[in-house]
């Protein structure tokens, strides 16, 4: 029998935080304006450098919002969806190996588990930014977590609740359960091969139904 993972996305997958950032990347543009529409959701699953490269190439404006977001991101009290934790857990006694795969960086996510250490108890690898060179909706991030966990990568389910995140996943070639906390249900829904509301509402016989 092959053997399965499920790879996490973080904000918006596991912890209740895409609001937030929603507001400050919003904030961001108001400041510094980039003249695309509804900049704050198109960069959605972009790692912080791809989003400086292709938006804030000022360097002295990169410097500013850099010491915003390490503001806002001390702040932040975003907390764990209920009933994620347990689903993960379940996940592996199902025999799943587990990782979160983020285009957050170490220095948040050091953050995010001093505050939440259940977080890192519950996987069993963690990828950021530093651990890849190409941002969402590029795949290399899941085709990493995969090797890692020693799957191939068709036998991965990815948790996204980005578009450049389903799309990573689909590129990686792994299943993909959407997750409608971004964007709603029936516009993800046709990318994916199972939309929720909630990663809590998924089981792993839902997954394991994708492999058979």
């Amino acid at each position: 029998m092959a053997k399965h993972a499920a790879l996490f996305d973080l904000d918006g997958v596991i912890i209740d935080s895409e609001g937030l950032y929603t507001e400050f990347w919003a904030d961001m543009d108001r400041r510094f304006p980039t003249g695309v529409d509804d900049f704050a959701m198109k960069i959605k699953g972009s790692t912080l450098p791809r989003i400086y490269d292709a938006y804030f190439p000022d360097k002295k404006i990169q410097h500013e919002i850099s010491a915003m977001l390490e503001d806002f991101e001390h702040k932040m009290q975003a907390e764990i969806y209920p009933g994620v934790c347990d689903m993960i857990s379940a996940l592996r006694s199902a025999g799943f190996s587990i990782a979160i795969v983020t285009s957050s960086n170490r220095q948040k996510m050091t953050r995010l588990l001093h505050r939440l250490p259940i977080i890192e108890q519950i996987v069993d690898t963690i990828l950021t930014d530093a651990d890849v060179a190409n941002s969402k909706p590029h795949p290399e991030g899941y085709m990493k977590a995969a090797e890692r966990l020693g799957c191939r990568p068709c036998d991965c389910v990815v948790f996204e609740d980005s578009f450049a995140g389903i799309e990573a996943g689909r590129r990686a070639g792994g299943k993909v359960v959407g997750v409608a906390t971004t964007n709603r249900l029936e516009d993800i829904s046709p990318l994916v091969d199972i939309a929720v509301r909630n990663t809590a509402d998924v089981t792993s016989d839902d997954l394991l139904r994708l492999f058979v």
